[in-house]
């Protein structure tokens, strides 16, 4: 399959806005000489006017002492006027997400790919147009009558493989509940007990991750994880070299699960591990979610072909976070899924909302629910022919709700599209980084070489990093300050926030003692020595925020100023009282 915006990308790459292409064996632990000169250069260039964008050699120790918005904001294009060619997305925000500045809401909380706008859903009564319902149906029916799908769920699924540049000669595609339900999915039908291994690559906690690995164990794979450097969380390359390799040139290895990037650190991996994982008999899932809107035309899927691909999507941007998970899977792939019924209650149809009725009319078999809905309940099931006739009501039911004829419109996808990659990843980029800049920029004031108030994990400046900051607070005595806290006042502020626990960490000898005292293990975080030097069985809780297209300057600048205030030793506990006095209650963490 050849993407139709292969030139786009191409383009994309050679301004060093895309995902990263260095070949597995040359992490950053193993440069190769030829080329470290000019990628040095480049992102020493890069950080030198990222830190002029603020204010060069500046330490801000007060919050009050902070860059007014219009100020910053008129640095940051003046050090790079291609940001102020990205206002195209300030303008969609503006007319079609007006919700945002009329919240004064800041999301920072939003993984996936948004399905429609608050404009048309205003505009629309109609949008966003669909429940789910749950389907006691095996995966293998589910690929063999695809075709058996209503007119609804057609138009969407090709819209979404279109904008996932994904095949419909290749790959089929299934509708699930959320993107664990698609990892349950795999769990449960993938043949781990012919293919023993399952091998991840994540450097955090992930509930989807973990329902494939207890799924893998219960059917007796050998689970093994690639682990990553603090604190840059690098890859160990040639420790995951040695578990993809095959000594044997084995033919059936197992399951190798791979994001291109963290959505939590925002560190962006070589996707050509998946093809040293395929060349050693190993099938790639490529985990998708973390991916910003329009990175898959980055990918060149038709080079690496991964077996099994997983994302999500959203209805609307910081209005409506329920959405569903999708599962492609390679149709020359299919033939290592068992089966197993285990498999039923975890796809769904997409029902259009205002036929919820006459589905409950037609069956007793199903049972529909709204995609908020996490819990899976499923109370019977139903035959192919049975799947034929309940399609033929969805059709129907959306001929009756306004739906017929079926001219449904994904503004949310359509504003990705006409953006393109170029400017959507130049925009996040310049914004990111910017962030990451501000907040290593606050420092505790009165202390010694001035105490750093927050700690990035992951890259720090970089022109190829992800739109994902993981950080932490830490008070004057150098004491970690609750992730849970700092979310749970952010959002006091109107600011979301996610919280997660960094996993797989390794440590070089010397670092052992200072990450003891930077965690002092704090609540929420848990240390636990290894018989094994430099490794520990460690979980760092930390405090995330995500970027996407719709993300704008204003955005970052209010979580630098809202992160500021805990430069006044006092702003914690007079937050808690504060939140006591208006809700007669405290802030639980």
């Amino acid at each position: 399959m050849q993407s139709p915006c292969i030139g786009e990308a191409s383009r994309a790459c050679f301004h060093g806005c895309c995902l990263k292409t260095t070949p597995p064996s040359l992490g950053p632990a193993e440069p190769r000489l030829s080329t470290t000169t000019n990628t040095a250069t480049t992102r020493q260039n890069f950080t030198s006017l990222t830190t002029f964008s603020l204010y060069p050699n500046t330490q801000f120790t007060n919050h009050e002492s902070l860059p007014a918005l219009d100020r910053s904001c008129s640095n940051l294009t003046n050090v790079y006027p291609q940001y102020a060619l990205t206002n195209q997305a300030d303008q969609i925000r503006d007319q079609q997400y007006s919700h945002l500045s009329q919240s004064n809401h800041v999301c920072l909380d939003y993984t996936g790919h948004g399905l429609f706008s608050y404009s048309q859903q205003q505009n629309q009564p109609n949008v966003p147009c669909f429940n789910i319902m749950y389907k006691s149906v095996k995966l293998n029916s589910q690929i063999l009558y695809c075709s058996e799908e209503s007119e609804f769920e057609s138009i969407t699924r090709k819209r979404v493989m279109k904008f996932m540049n994904i095949s419909e000669d290749d790959y089929t595609m299934v509708f699930t509940a959320n993107h664990s339900s698609a990892f349950r999915i795999l769990a449960n039908t993938y043949t781990f007990r012919s293919n023993k291994n399952l091998l991840t690559v994540y450097d955090h906690e992930n509930e989807a991750v973990r329902e494939l690995i207890d799924g893998s164990k219960k059917k007796g794979a050998k689970v093994r994880s690639a682990e990553f450097s603090w604190p840059n969380m690098w890859i160990q390359s040639r420790k995951l070299k040695k578990m993809v390799v095959s000594k044997t040139k084995k033919r059936n290895m197992g399951l190798f699960v791979f994001p291109l990037q963290s959505k939590m650190t925002g560190a962006r991996y070589s996707y050509l591990w998946m093809t040293m994982a395929r060349e050693n008999g190993w099938h790639v899932l490529l985990d998708a979610t973390a991916l910003g809107a329009k990175d898959m035309e980055a990918l060149g899927l038709s080079l690496f072909q991964p077996d099994f691909l997983i994302c999500s999507f959203f209805k609307i941007f910081g209005e409506n976070p329920s959405g569903f998970g999708c599962l492609f899977v390679k149709k020359t792939s299919s033939s290592v899924l068992n089966d197993s019924t285990a498999s039923t209650g975890n796809i769904v149809s997409l029902v259009p909302a205002k036929t919820e009725s006459l589905f409950l009319e037609k069956s007793s078999l199903v049972e529909v629910q709204d995609i908020k809905q996490k819990e899976l309940s499923v109370s019977s099931s139903f035959s192919s022919s049975e799947i034929v006739e309940l399609d033929k009501s969805i059709d129907h039911g959306a001929e009756c709700s306004g739906t017929g004829g079926l001219d449904i419109e994904f503004n949310g996808l359509d504003h990705a599209d006409s953006l393109g990659l170029i400017l959507i990843s130049s925009r996040v980029k310049y914004l990111v980084n910017w962030l990451v800049n501000a907040l290593m920029s606050l420092k505790h004031p009165n202390s010694e070489n001035g105490l750093p108030l927050v700690r990035i994990y992951g890259p720090k400046i970089r022109p190829d990093r992800g739109p994902a900051v993981a950080f932490n607070v830490f008070d004057w005595k150098g004491e970690k300050i609750d992730p849970t806290l700092v979310q749970k006042l952010a959002d006091r502020n109107n600011i979301s926030l996610s919280c997660g626990n960094l996993k797989n960490i390794w440590f070089s000898h010397k670092e052992e003692r200072e990450i003891l005292v930077d965690t002092k293990l704090n609540k929420g975080d848990a240390i636990m020595a290894s018989k094994k030097r430099n490794k520990f069985d460690l979980s760092i809780r930390v405090i995330t925020a995500s970027l996407g297209f719709l993300t704008n300057f204003e955005d970052v600048y209010r979580l630098w100023g809202y992160v500021s205030r805990f430069l006044d030793a006092d702003f914690a506990e007079k937050e808690r009282w504060r939140y006591m006095a208006l809700n007669r209650t405290t802030v639980e963490v």
